[in-house]
Parts: structure tokens; sequence; C-alpha cells
């Protein structure tokens, strides 16, 4: 069974509503990312933090995944599918995929400040108070700038045995994420989805797909499926 990789960015949740960080003005909803999502700004003022991410969170639980989220569970009839996420949403489990790692964390759980234990956000916000069993406080369990990105090991692991490579919703500016393009095989067939133009000088297997994720992948997952 032929091994296919997604490796998926912001813009497959875009098309679900979920507003994206833009590096041109620094800004997320808003909010200028380096006050609510980097060490330093947890440590200025946590409860700022806090909130920004609850807001966020409130987004994700209202959104619902969209046609690219639900076909890609479709490809795992035929294949054996690994999806590898940027994303802090859980829309691809939820339009069901079974195989997701997120790179960047997860908005629907909160970590231990003091042993990085993982725990269920069990309401829609994580306040100042709530605390880990050894009495520490809880932080999102998402990856801020300036931090280490610990399951990138993990994917670059899952890249290598790829046949087929889909990179949808990201235009491979956000590292050492986009690195991952790096530690497929060289025969590895890579199908990119956006309907900008991307720089692509990285690499000669590669399709262009000039479409939104929930056009363009239905279409992808359908000609897979029948080959």
């Amino acid at each position: 069974m032929k091994k296919i990789v997604v490796f998926s960015g912001a813009g497959i949740s875009a098309e679900s509503g979920l507003k994206t960080f833009r590096d041109s003005d620094g800004l997320w909803e808003n909010y200028n990312v380096y006050e609510v999502a980097t060490p330093e700004a947890w440590q200025k003022d946590p409860a700022l933090v806090l909130h920004f991410y609850n807001l966020r969170r409130e987004q994700v639980l209202n959104a619902t995944p969209n046609e690219a989220h639900q076909c890609i569970p479709k490809l795992e009839k035929k294949y054996d599918v690994s999806v590898i996420t940027q994303n802090i949403d859980d829309l691809h489990e939820r339009g069901g995929s079974k195989n997701v790692l997120h790179l960047h964390g997860e908005i629907l759980k909160s970590r231990s400040t003091l042993t990085n234990d993982i725990f269920p956000i069990n309401e829609t916000n994580l306040n100042i108070g709530d605390l880990c069993p050894q009495k520490s406080q809880l932080r999102p369990h998402v990856v801020w700038f300036g931090e280490s990105v610990p399951n990138m090991d993990k994917a670059h692991e899952i890249c290598k045995s790829a046949h087929i490579l889909i990179i949808i919703g990201t235009s491979l500016n956000v590292y050492p994420a986009a690195n991952i393009i790096n530690y497929v095989d060289k025969n590895c067939l890579i199908y990119l989805i956006d309907p900008k133009d991307v720089f692509t000088g990285w690499t000669k297997n590669i399709i262009h797909i000039k479409e939104n994720a929930s056009i363009g992948l239905p279409k992808l997952v359908n000609q897979l499926l029948e080959q």
C-alpha cells in the first residue's frame, strides 16, 4: 500500500472561517503576535495570552470541517495516509482523518508549566488559577514563536516513507515546519494546492494545482482513487 502524507497549513482552516496569522503586518485578529504568542508574552501578561487563546478556542469550536478536511479520509480506502498539520485546530480529526500529527500543538489541550504534561480543556476557557495536579499553572498547548517544535522529528520520519506528498494551505514560509519537504524521497510525487504562485524551485517532482483547498483537494482525491 502506497503512503500519502498530507501537509497542511492555515489556508485549509481559513476556508472554515478561521482567520490566519499574516507575516506582512504581524497581526493576528488585531493582536500583535509577539504580545500573545511568545514565551516572553506569557511571562509578561499570562492573562492576556489566555484571553487571546480562549477567543481562538471558541472560534475553533464553532467552526466546521470543510470539503478539503472531509475528503482526506477517503484516501484511506486505498492508501496509508498520514496528516501533518501546522494548524492547532481539530478540523482534520472532526473531518474524519485518523492519523494526524500536530506540529504546533492543539488549542483544545493545555500543558503544565511545570511538567509539560498535557491535559484536555473541559471548558471553553483556560484561566489564571487553572492548575495541573502538581499545582502549577496550565498554559495553552501550542508552540509559541521562539519555542522548539517537538514533533518535527516524528514528521521527518513520516515523510521519509511517503510515495506522495500533498501540500495544502501553506506557502512553505513557516520554519522549521516547511523543511519537511526536504525529507521525502527524491522520487516522491509532490502536489501543491494553492491558488497563488508559490516558489517551487526546490524540487522538480511537483504538480501545482492552482485552486482553493476545498476545490482542488477533492479533485485530486478523486484522481488518486481512480488510479
